[in-house]
């Protein structure tokens, strides 16, 4: 018998037969999935491949990952005291993924596990999009077109592979939609749609903006003889999951601000009013223009695109609440001393890529409708031909720009590693620096060193140095009470709010420095008695160097060509290194090859030295006279391979190992 099915996308099929259990309801959906499966295919695969080479890491996602490891691994809520900046619920799920999946144990440094979330967060997203178009009522090819778009833009990858709670809420909000669209069960619909925000503005408190709109589609929705009811069930729903957030901070005593506490007020009142604001998008020095030029730059095409769409679906009946929902989100960039995250773009991406697709396909509806014989019909009909055609006309010559652009973006995103230099500095760190050192580093790096044998309270993010006062009560001394900083673009540019990360970053000297550009990242050794000080130091143990490696260079005993003995002159080898040198050169002969700097260490005194010595015996012996000498001379590590002897020292204070050979 003949029946109407309705799909959980809302659209209904006539003449299809009544199917029960998990292959009827495959036998149903199957249209749905032959377009739903590779695009979920397609967002799995390009936003998983090379997730840890690009972008390099940020400091923002280093904190969520590390908020998220603290839950599991510390027992807390952040790594740090929570002070209210955000609802935590973003990071418990962020923690609830890694503990299901083991991730943190998978992967060397910790923020991969948090990017293997985001996949998550984006596939579960991307079919949530598939869902929301076809409750529009947009066909399957349209729906599949809106995935493809949110998973194939770089301003969409940009942003879904970093580790942002934005990321985690979104989900949340296209379930919203897609409930409060329902026609069925609407009091169950409306009140999951209302637990779904909560939900998301628990996530990311800046998802509350979308609470208008959402109000506007159950009103208009709503059944008449219900809708005062279904709408204060929603309207409680959401009151009780905020409130929970309330009763956290009551629960804690931390409520409103008291003396030597955090508060939930004192937070809110951060982000709504306190807070720096960002400046106008239009002033070329503002952070707001450094965020939609960082924007512009990853995606024009769909940028403006989606906006137009975004105008173009407000003449569309079923789109229009969404429509005003983008046009106001886009709108809120440019109010005047508000705040604009970077993140702020993650929030409109979905609905713009909706509407991009279901505008295009109105369009061409539009060409394909047959005239009627009513004049007024077939004026109708003429307009809404010819803007049809005008924006099909559009959206095809923003795809032929959109191709060759696009695929130069990702090519980049899946071949370039970005992040190697990060990944090189930690390493150097790690294998370097004495685990009892304390460190100021971006928050990106925090748990890969504290799980590395750093003490927690010696790995200090640097944005916590003068602004959480337990880190403050632990460096009474401020900057000074480090013993090393090492920096990125986050801590460059965004570590000159603080006085303290400044005068820690002027205070220092480079022992170690690993890429170009925004992403260098430099490890620097903090001197605590200032730079004056340091530089005479350093040039004292410099002018020490030239002096001793002058002597050697005539050492009868040395054999090198030219460039080597000027090497040794020059002072650009390791004090230690040409002490122990001369007491092997007092019993053999020993060839010494040219001097290279290390991974990171250009300009930097070298500190490895590759000996070649006649017959395996004297090999042997001088690498047994490397083992005997004093602490203060012996190296770190000795190996032998016939003849040949290679000995590495660690690191020095560039005081007494400069890092210049001037």
């Amino acid at each position: 018998m003949s029946a109407s099915i309705t799909h959980t996308t809302g659209i209904p099929v006539r003449g299809a037969e009544t199917f029960s259990g998990v292959r009827g309801w495959f036998r149903v959906h199957a249209a749905s999935l032959g377009w739903l499966v590779p695009v979920l295919a397609v967002t799995v695969v390009v936003q998983a491949w090379n997730m840890s080479g690009t972008p390099q890491r940020i400091d923002d996602e280093g904190t969520y990952t590390a908020q998220a490891w603290a839950i599991g691994h510390l027992g807390e809520l952040t790594h740090y005291t929570y002070w209210y900046d955000h609802p935590p619920l973003g990071w418990i799920q962020i923690a609830g993924y890694t503990a299901l999946t083991g991730a943190f144990a998978r992967y060397p440094f910790a923020v991969e596990a948090g990017r293997e979330a985001m996949v998550f967060f984006a596939a579960v997203s991307s079919l949530l999009l598939f869902v929301l178009a076809r409750r529009l009522g947009a066909g399957r090819a349209t729906a599949a077109a809106a995935g493809l778009v949110f998973a194939l833009s770089p301003l969409a990858l940009q942003y879904h592979r970093t580790v942002y709670i934005d990321n985690v809420a979104t989900p949340w909000l296209l379930a919203a939609f897609i409930l409060v669209l329902s026609r069925r069960q609407q009091l169950a619909g409306f009140a999951g749609a209302a637990a779904c925000l909560g939900v998301a503005v628990l996530s990311k408190e800046t998802y509350l903006l979308a609470l208008p709109f959402l109000v506007w589609i159950a009103v208009r929705r709503a059944d008449r003889s219900t809708r005062r009811y279904t709408l204060s069930v929603a309207g409680a729903v959401l009151v009780v999951i905020g409130g929970g957030y309330l009763l956290l901070a009551a629960v804690k005593g931390e409520l409103l601000p008291g003396s030597g506490r955090v508060s939930l007020l004192q937070g809110i009142t951060y982000q709504l009013g306190s807070r720096a604001a960002s400046g106008s998008v239009f002033d070329a020095g503002s952070l707001a223009n450094q965020a939609a030029s960082q924007w512009w730059a990853l995606d024009p095409v769909f940028i403006v695109l989606g906006t137009v769409a975004a105008v173009v679906g407000l003449f569309l009946r079923r789109v229009r609440p969404i429509a005003a929902m983008l046009v106001f989100l886009l709108a809120m960039m440019f109010r005047p001393n508000g705040y604009l995250p970077v993140p702020y773009v993650i929030m409109l991406v979905p609905f713009a890529a909706l509407l991009v697709a279901y505008t295009a396909e109105r369009a061409v509806l539009a060409l394909a409708g047959r005239t009627r014989r009513n004049a007024r019909t077939r004026v109708r009909w003429f307009a809404r031909r010819s803007l049809g055609a005008t924006w099909a006309v559009v959206t095809a010559a923003a795809l032929v720009v959109a191709v060759p652009l696009w695929g130069t973006q990702l090519r980049g995103f899946l071949v370039a590693d970005l992040d190697l230099p990060m990944q090189q500095a930690e390493q150097w760190v790690g294998d370097n620096v004495p685990k009892s050192s304390r460190l100021l580093v971006d928050d990106a790096m925090w748990v890969d060193l504290v799980r590395d044998g750093f003490a927690r309270n010696n790995v200090v993010w640097y944005y916590k140095l003068d602004t959480d006062a337990a880190v403050q009560r632990q460096s009474p001394n401020g900057w000074k009470d480090s013993d090393y900083v090492v920096t990125t673009d986050s801590m460059r540019t965004g570590g000159n709010s603080s006085r303290d990360v400044s005068l820690a970053i002027q205070n220092s000297t480079s022992v170690a420095s690993f890429g170009t550009g925004d992403q260098r990242v430099d490890v620097r050794r903090i001197h605590a008695a200032g730079t004056t000080a340091a530089d005479e130091a350093i040039t004292a143990a410099t002018n020490g160097r030239k002096t001793m490696g002058t002597e050697l260079a005539q050492n009868p005993a040395l054999r090198a060509d030219a460039g080597t003995r000027s090497q040794f002159r020059a002072g650009q080898v390791d004090s230690r290194a040409m002490l122990a040198l001369g007491q092997v050169l007092a019993d053999q002969d020993v060839r010494v090859d040219r001097f290279t700097a290390l991974t990171g260490e250009e300009g930097q005194p070298f500190r490895r030295m590759v000996l070649h010595i006649d017959g395996d015996a004297g090999a042997v012996r001088a690498a047994a006279t490397f083992a005997a000498m004093s602490d203060g001379i012996r190296p770190a590590d000795i190996e032998r391979d016939g003849d040949r002897v290679v000995v590495t020292y660690a690191p020095a204070d560039p005081t007494t190992t400069p890092t210049s050979a001037s």
